[in-house]
Protein backbone atom coordinates (compact mmCIF):
# COMPACT_ATOMS: atom_id res chain seq x y z
CA UNK A 1 0.00 0.00 0.00
CA UNK A 2 2.69 2.59 0.81
CA UNK A 3 4.34 1.91 -2.55
CA UNK A 4 1.00 2.31 -4.33
CA UNK A 5 0.30 5.53 -2.46
CA UNK A 6 3.70 6.94 -3.37
CA UNK A 7 3.16 6.01 -6.99
CA UNK A 8 -0.21 7.80 -7.06
CA UNK A 9 1.31 10.96 -5.57
CA UNK A 10 4.07 10.96 -8.18
CA UNK A 11 1.56 10.60 -10.97
CA UNK A 12 -0.41 13.60 -9.72
CA UNK A 13 2.82 15.61 -9.50
CA UNK A 14 3.65 14.74 -13.09
CA UNK A 15 0.17 15.76 -14.18
CA UNK A 16 0.36 19.10 -12.36
CA UNK A 17 3.52 20.04 -14.24
CA UNK A 18 2.62 18.63 -17.64
CA UNK A 19 2.84 21.06 -20.59
CA UNK A 20 -0.89 20.78 -21.11
CA UNK A 21 -1.67 21.72 -17.53
CA UNK A 22 0.82 24.58 -17.49
CA UNK A 23 -0.68 25.91 -20.71
CA UNK A 24 -4.12 25.77 -19.12
CA UNK A 25 -2.87 27.69 -16.07
CA UNK A 26 -1.29 30.31 -18.29
CA UNK A 27 -4.56 30.83 -20.14
CA UNK A 28 -6.47 31.18 -16.89
CA UNK A 29 -4.06 33.28 -14.82
CA UNK A 30 -1.36 34.61 -17.14
CA UNK A 31 -2.78 38.03 -18.04
CA UNK A 32 -3.44 41.21 -16.10
CA UNK A 33 -5.85 44.08 -16.30
CA UNK A 34 -4.33 47.54 -16.59
CA UNK A 35 -4.83 48.04 -12.87
CA UNK A 36 -3.52 44.64 -11.72
CA UNK A 37 -0.15 42.97 -11.54
CA UNK A 38 3.32 44.16 -10.60
CA UNK A 39 4.17 47.51 -12.21
CA UNK A 40 6.54 46.82 -15.09
CA UNK A 41 6.51 48.71 -18.38
CA UNK A 42 3.51 47.44 -20.38
CA UNK A 43 3.28 44.37 -18.11
CA UNK A 44 6.49 43.04 -19.66
CA UNK A 45 8.39 40.30 -17.83
CA UNK A 46 10.75 41.68 -15.19
CA UNK A 47 14.36 40.52 -15.08
CA UNK A 48 17.14 42.23 -13.15
CA UNK A 49 19.27 42.24 -16.27
CA UNK A 50 22.38 43.68 -14.64
CA UNK A 51 22.88 40.66 -12.40
CA UNK A 52 21.37 38.04 -14.73
CA UNK A 53 23.74 37.98 -17.72
CA UNK A 54 22.50 34.52 -18.69
CA UNK A 55 19.14 35.96 -19.81
CA UNK A 56 19.17 37.25 -23.41
CA UNK A 57 16.97 40.08 -24.61
CA UNK A 58 16.55 42.11 -27.77
CA UNK A 59 15.16 45.29 -26.20
CA UNK A 60 15.58 46.16 -22.55
CA UNK A 61 13.61 48.80 -20.68
CA UNK A 62 15.99 50.15 -18.03
CA UNK A 63 15.07 52.61 -15.32
CA UNK A 64 17.68 55.24 -14.43
CA UNK A 65 16.39 56.93 -11.24
CA UNK A 66 18.94 59.73 -11.03
CA UNK A 67 18.17 63.44 -10.58
CA UNK A 68 21.01 65.04 -8.63
CA UNK A 69 22.38 66.81 -11.70
CA UNK A 70 19.36 69.09 -12.17
CA UNK A 71 19.52 72.89 -12.18
CA UNK A 72 15.96 73.63 -11.03
CA UNK A 73 13.35 71.18 -9.72
CA UNK A 74 14.40 67.66 -8.61
CA UNK A 75 12.11 64.63 -8.61
CA UNK A 76 12.93 62.79 -11.82
CA UNK A 77 14.37 59.92 -9.80
CA UNK A 78 10.73 58.85 -9.52
CA UNK A 79 10.27 59.09 -13.29
CA UNK A 80 10.85 55.40 -14.09
CA UNK A 81 8.24 54.37 -11.55
CA UNK A 82 5.72 56.89 -12.91
CA UNK A 83 6.29 55.97 -16.56
CA UNK A 84 5.79 52.31 -15.76
CA UNK A 85 2.52 53.15 -14.02
CA UNK A 86 1.53 55.27 -17.01
CA UNK A 87 2.07 52.29 -19.31
CA UNK A 88 -0.36 50.08 -17.36
CA UNK A 89 -2.96 49.98 -20.14
CA UNK A 90 -0.40 48.70 -22.62
CA UNK A 91 -0.51 44.92 -22.97
CA UNK A 92 0.78 42.37 -25.45
CA UNK A 93 -2.74 41.12 -26.21
CA UNK A 94 -3.91 44.65 -27.01
CA UNK A 95 -0.74 46.24 -28.34
CA UNK A 96 -1.33 46.43 -32.10
CA UNK A 97 -0.15 49.77 -33.49
CA UNK A 98 -2.27 50.60 -36.56
CA UNK A 99 0.09 53.25 -37.91
CA UNK A 100 2.88 50.66 -38.27
CA UNK A 101 0.67 47.60 -38.85
CA UNK A 102 2.40 45.61 -36.09
CA UNK A 103 2.30 44.74 -32.40
CA UNK A 104 5.73 45.55 -30.94
CA UNK A 105 5.15 43.23 -27.99
CA UNK A 106 4.51 40.10 -30.10
CA UNK A 107 6.94 40.62 -32.99
CA UNK A 108 10.52 39.39 -33.43
CA UNK A 109 12.02 40.99 -30.32
CA UNK A 110 12.06 39.73 -26.79
CA UNK A 111 11.34 42.89 -24.78
CA UNK A 112 11.91 42.80 -21.03
CA UNK A 113 11.77 45.29 -18.19
CA UNK A 114 15.29 45.21 -16.78
CA UNK A 115 14.40 47.05 -13.59
CA UNK A 116 16.47 50.01 -12.41
CA UNK A 117 20.14 50.82 -12.13
CA UNK A 118 20.79 51.25 -8.38
CA UNK A 119 22.38 54.71 -8.38
CA UNK A 120 23.69 56.60 -5.39
CA UNK A 121 21.94 59.92 -4.63
CA UNK A 122 24.93 61.16 -2.60
CA UNK A 123 27.87 61.35 -5.02
CA UNK A 124 27.52 62.40 -8.66
CA UNK A 125 31.01 61.23 -9.57
CA UNK A 126 30.19 57.75 -8.33
CA UNK A 127 26.70 57.94 -9.89
CA UNK A 128 28.17 58.71 -13.30
CA UNK A 129 30.55 55.79 -12.94
CA UNK A 130 27.68 53.48 -11.94
CA UNK A 131 25.55 54.52 -14.89
CA UNK A 132 28.44 54.28 -17.36
CA UNK A 133 29.36 50.78 -16.21
CA UNK A 134 25.74 49.66 -16.22
CA UNK A 135 25.12 50.84 -19.80
CA UNK A 136 28.34 49.22 -20.99
CA UNK A 137 27.44 45.98 -19.20
CA UNK A 138 23.96 45.86 -20.73
CA UNK A 139 25.15 46.95 -24.17
CA UNK A 140 27.48 43.98 -24.36
CA UNK A 141 24.75 41.45 -23.66
CA UNK A 142 23.64 38.92 -26.24
CA UNK A 143 20.31 39.16 -28.05
CA UNK A 144 18.06 36.13 -28.34
CA UNK A 145 19.15 33.18 -30.45
CA UNK A 146 16.37 33.94 -32.93
CA UNK A 147 17.73 37.45 -33.51
CA UNK A 148 21.29 36.17 -33.87
CA UNK A 149 20.07 33.68 -36.47
CA UNK A 150 18.13 36.34 -38.38
CA UNK A 151 19.38 37.80 -41.61
CA UNK A 152 19.26 41.37 -40.27
CA UNK A 153 22.40 42.78 -38.62
CA UNK A 154 20.15 45.35 -36.91
CA UNK A 155 18.81 42.52 -34.78
CA UNK A 156 22.23 41.26 -33.72
CA UNK A 157 22.72 43.80 -30.92
CA UNK A 158 20.32 44.45 -28.03
CA UNK A 159 18.74 47.91 -27.74
CA UNK A 160 18.01 49.86 -24.56
CA UNK A 161 15.17 52.26 -23.87
CA UNK A 162 16.11 54.23 -20.76
CA UNK A 163 13.50 55.74 -18.48
CA UNK A 164 14.98 58.75 -16.66
CA UNK A 165 15.93 60.30 -14.45
CA UNK A 166 17.25 63.69 -15.44
CA UNK A 167 18.76 64.31 -18.85
CA UNK A 168 22.36 63.82 -17.75
CA UNK A 169 21.82 60.06 -18.12
CA UNK A 170 22.37 60.50 -21.87
CA UNK A 171 26.13 60.90 -21.30
CA UNK A 172 26.78 57.41 -19.91
CA UNK A 173 24.42 55.94 -22.51
CA UNK A 174 26.40 57.58 -25.33
CA UNK A 175 29.66 56.37 -23.83
CA UNK A 176 28.40 52.81 -24.01
CA UNK A 177 27.06 53.18 -27.56
CA UNK A 178 30.33 54.69 -28.82
CA UNK A 179 32.16 51.67 -27.42
CA UNK A 180 29.60 49.19 -28.76
CA UNK A 181 29.42 50.59 -32.31
CA UNK A 182 33.01 51.85 -32.46
CA UNK A 183 31.98 55.20 -33.92
CA UNK A 184 30.37 58.49 -32.88
CA UNK A 185 26.58 58.32 -32.56
CA UNK A 186 24.11 60.76 -34.12
CA UNK A 187 21.74 62.28 -31.58
CA UNK A 188 18.17 63.35 -32.34
CA UNK A 189 17.31 65.46 -29.32
CA UNK A 190 13.79 66.63 -28.48
CA UNK A 191 13.97 69.31 -25.80
CA UNK A 192 13.07 72.86 -24.91
CA UNK A 193 16.75 73.39 -24.04
CA UNK A 194 20.06 73.08 -25.86
CA UNK A 195 21.89 70.98 -23.25
CA UNK A 196 25.15 71.82 -25.03
CA UNK A 197 26.12 74.62 -22.66
CA UNK A 198 29.70 74.91 -21.53
CA UNK A 199 29.47 74.00 -17.82
CA UNK A 200 31.06 77.32 -16.85
CA UNK A 201 27.89 79.01 -18.14
CA UNK A 202 26.58 78.22 -14.68
CA UNK A 203 28.74 80.89 -12.96
CA UNK A 204 30.36 80.22 -9.62
CA UNK A 205 33.24 81.82 -7.78
CA UNK A 206 33.82 78.45 -6.09
CA UNK A 207 35.08 76.53 -9.13
CA UNK A 208 37.83 76.84 -11.71
CA UNK A 209 36.05 77.19 -15.08
CA UNK A 210 39.10 75.82 -16.90
CA UNK A 211 39.19 72.57 -14.92
CA UNK A 212 37.16 70.06 -16.92
CA UNK A 213 37.34 67.53 -14.11
CA UNK A 214 35.17 69.71 -11.84
CA UNK A 215 32.38 67.40 -10.61
CA UNK A 216 29.69 70.07 -11.03
CA UNK A 217 30.44 70.22 -14.76
CA UNK A 218 28.37 67.03 -15.03
CA UNK A 219 24.80 68.33 -15.09
CA UNK A 220 21.65 68.03 -17.15
CA UNK A 221 22.39 71.12 -19.23
CA UNK A 222 25.96 70.26 -20.21
CA UNK A 223 26.05 66.51 -20.81
CA UNK A 224 26.05 66.92 -24.61
CA UNK A 225 28.94 69.41 -24.32
CA UNK A 226 30.87 66.76 -22.39
CA UNK A 227 29.85 64.10 -24.92
CA UNK A 228 31.09 66.29 -27.77
CA UNK A 229 34.47 66.86 -26.10
CA UNK A 230 34.77 63.08 -25.67
CA UNK A 231 34.02 62.47 -29.35
CA UNK A 232 30.82 60.54 -28.65
CA UNK A 233 28.49 62.52 -30.93
CA UNK A 234 28.51 62.54 -34.74
CA UNK A 235 29.40 66.17 -35.40
CA UNK A 236 27.56 66.57 -38.71
CA UNK A 237 24.46 64.45 -38.14
CA UNK A 238 22.75 65.60 -34.94
CA UNK A 239 19.59 67.65 -34.43
CA UNK A 240 17.80 69.53 -31.67
CA UNK A 241 14.02 69.80 -32.05
CA UNK A 242 11.49 71.81 -30.04
CA UNK A 243 13.87 74.49 -28.72
CA UNK A 244 12.49 77.54 -26.91
CA UNK A 245 15.05 78.20 -24.19
CA UNK A 246 16.38 81.50 -22.89
CA UNK A 247 20.06 82.04 -23.65
CA UNK A 248 23.13 83.44 -21.94
CA UNK A 249 24.29 87.03 -22.22
CA UNK A 250 22.73 89.81 -24.26
CA UNK A 251 22.51 88.26 -27.73
CA UNK A 252 22.62 84.48 -27.39
CA UNK A 253 25.44 84.20 -29.88
CA UNK A 254 27.75 82.56 -27.37
CA UNK A 255 25.34 79.69 -26.71
CA UNK A 256 24.46 79.23 -30.36
CA UNK A 257 28.12 79.48 -31.34
CA UNK A 258 29.08 76.68 -28.95
CA UNK A 259 26.16 74.60 -30.20
CA UNK A 260 27.03 75.11 -33.87
CA UNK A 261 30.67 74.26 -33.20
CA UNK A 262 29.51 70.94 -31.78
CA UNK A 263 27.72 70.24 -35.07
CA UNK A 264 24.04 70.56 -34.22
CA UNK A 265 21.13 71.70 -36.39
CA UNK A 266 18.45 73.55 -34.41
CA UNK A 267 14.68 73.31 -34.92
CA UNK A 268 12.78 75.80 -32.77
CA UNK A 269 9.37 75.10 -31.31
CA UNK A 270 7.94 77.97 -33.39
CA UNK A 271 9.23 76.43 -36.62
CA UNK A 272 6.33 74.01 -36.58
CA UNK A 273 3.99 76.95 -37.32
CA UNK A 274 5.94 77.73 -40.49
CA UNK A 275 6.98 74.32 -41.84
CA UNK A 276 4.48 72.04 -40.10
CA UNK A 277 5.01 68.54 -38.75
CA UNK A 278 6.10 67.26 -42.17
CA UNK A 279 8.71 70.00 -42.42
CA UNK A 280 10.14 69.09 -39.02
CA UNK A 281 10.28 65.44 -40.04
CA UNK A 282 11.99 66.26 -43.35
CA UNK A 283 14.57 68.46 -41.65
CA UNK A 284 15.50 65.67 -39.24
CA UNK A 285 15.62 62.93 -41.88
CA UNK A 286 17.58 65.05 -44.37
CA UNK A 287 20.14 65.84 -41.68
CA UNK A 288 20.53 62.39 -40.13
CA UNK A 289 19.62 59.92 -42.86
CA UNK A 290 18.77 56.28 -42.36
CA UNK A 291 22.16 54.60 -41.95
CA UNK A 292 24.18 56.17 -39.14
CA UNK A 293 23.47 54.81 -35.63
CA UNK A 294 21.12 57.17 -33.78
CA UNK A 295 20.45 57.85 -30.11
CA UNK A 296 16.94 59.22 -29.72
CA UNK A 297 16.77 61.44 -26.63
CA UNK A 298 13.41 62.84 -25.55
CA UNK A 299 13.13 65.37 -22.74
CA UNK A 300 9.47 65.46 -21.80
CA UNK A 301 9.67 69.25 -21.44
CA UNK A 302 9.58 69.51 -25.23
CA UNK A 303 5.82 69.20 -24.66
CA UNK A 304 4.04 72.30 -23.40
CA UNK A 305 3.77 72.28 -19.58
CA UNK A 306 0.02 72.81 -19.90
CA UNK A 307 -0.08 69.25 -21.26
CA UNK A 308 2.94 67.77 -19.45
CA UNK A 309 3.45 69.72 -16.22
CA UNK A 310 5.38 66.98 -14.42
CA UNK A 311 8.88 68.04 -15.36
CA UNK A 312 11.79 69.78 -13.69
CA UNK A 313 12.44 72.72 -16.03
CA UNK A 314 9.12 73.69 -17.63
CA UNK A 315 9.05 76.15 -20.54
CA UNK A 316 5.67 77.49 -21.73
CA UNK A 317 4.88 77.47 -25.42
CA UNK A 318 5.84 73.90 -26.33
CA UNK A 319 4.55 71.33 -28.78
CA UNK A 320 1.44 69.33 -28.09
CA UNK A 321 1.70 65.66 -27.21
CA UNK A 322 0.04 64.82 -30.51
CA UNK A 323 2.54 66.87 -32.53
CA UNK A 324 5.50 65.20 -30.81
CA UNK A 325 4.09 61.72 -31.35
CA UNK A 326 3.42 62.45 -35.02
CA UNK A 327 7.00 63.60 -35.47
CA UNK A 328 8.36 60.50 -33.74
CA UNK A 329 6.25 58.35 -36.03
CA UNK A 330 7.52 60.27 -39.04
CA UNK A 331 11.19 59.61 -38.25
CA UNK A 332 10.78 55.87 -37.84
CA UNK A 333 13.28 55.35 -40.68
CA UNK A 334 16.14 56.39 -38.41
CA UNK A 335 18.65 53.72 -37.41
CA UNK A 336 17.79 53.96 -33.71
CA UNK A 337 20.21 51.94 -31.58
CA UNK A 338 19.25 53.43 -28.20
CA UNK A 339 16.80 55.90 -26.72
CA UNK A 340 15.75 57.67 -23.57
CA UNK A 341 12.69 59.42 -22.14
CA UNK A 342 13.79 61.78 -19.39
CA UNK A 343 12.86 64.56 -16.96
CA UNK A 344 9.50 63.12 -15.90
CA UNK A 345 9.00 64.45 -12.36
CA UNK A 346 5.68 63.03 -11.17
CA UNK A 347 5.46 65.21 -8.05
CA UNK A 348 4.52 68.13 -10.34
CA UNK A 349 1.97 66.11 -12.31
CA UNK A 350 -0.82 66.64 -9.80
CA UNK A 351 -3.35 63.84 -9.86
CA UNK A 352 -3.60 63.65 -13.64
CA UNK A 353 -0.62 61.42 -14.56
CA UNK A 354 -0.63 63.43 -17.81
CA UNK A 355 3.15 63.62 -18.13
CA UNK A 356 3.71 59.98 -17.25
CA UNK A 357 0.98 58.90 -19.69
CA UNK A 358 2.60 60.95 -22.46
CA UNK A 359 5.99 59.43 -21.69
CA UNK A 360 4.57 55.90 -21.75
CA UNK A 361 2.93 56.51 -25.13
CA UNK A 362 6.20 57.89 -26.48
CA UNK A 363 7.89 54.71 -25.26
CA UNK A 364 5.34 52.62 -27.16
CA UNK A 365 6.03 54.58 -30.35
CA UNK A 366 9.81 54.21 -29.96
CA UNK A 367 9.51 50.47 -29.43
CA UNK A 368 7.26 50.22 -32.48
CA UNK A 369 9.84 52.05 -34.62
CA UNK A 370 12.70 49.82 -33.44
CA UNK A 371 10.67 46.69 -34.17
CA UNK A 372 9.65 47.96 -37.60
CA UNK A 373 13.23 48.88 -38.48
CA UNK A 374 14.29 45.32 -37.65
CA UNK A 375 11.61 43.87 -39.92
CA UNK A 376 12.52 46.23 -42.77
CA UNK A 377 16.22 45.39 -42.49
CA UNK A 378 15.41 41.69 -42.44
CA UNK A 379 13.30 42.02 -45.58
CA UNK A 380 16.04 43.98 -47.34
CA UNK A 381 18.63 41.34 -46.54
CA UNK A 382 16.41 38.49 -47.68
CA UNK A 383 15.66 40.30 -50.94
CA UNK A 384 19.35 41.03 -51.49
CA UNK A 385 20.26 37.41 -50.92
CA UNK A 386 17.54 36.32 -53.29
CA UNK A 387 18.93 38.57 -56.02
CA UNK A 388 22.42 37.21 -55.45
CA UNK A 389 21.19 33.62 -55.66
CA UNK A 390 19.35 34.42 -58.88
CA UNK A 391 22.51 35.89 -60.46
CA UNK A 392 24.56 32.86 -59.39
CA UNK A 393 22.03 30.57 -60.96
CA UNK A 394 22.18 32.51 -64.20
Amino acid sequence: MPVFGHSTHYSEHEQRFSPEHLEELEKKWGTDWGFSGISTFAHLPHIRCLNHPETPFDIGIIGVPFDTAVSYRPGARFGPRAIRAGSARQTSFRGFNPRANLNPYTSWARIVDCGDIPITPFDNVLALRQMSEAFIELGQRSPTAESVASSSSYQHKPKLLSLGGDHSIALPALRALKQLYNQPIAVVHFDAHLDTWHPAKYPSAWIDPTDSSTPSFFNHGSMFWIAATEGLIANTSSVHAGLRTRLSGDDGESDYGDDTQQGWVRIATDDIDDIGVKGVISTIMDRVGTEIPVYLSIDIDVIDPGLAPGTGTPEPGGWTTRELIRIIRGIEGLNVVGADIVEVSPAYDGGTEATALAAAQIGFEILTSIIRRGLIEQAKTVKSRGETILKDEL
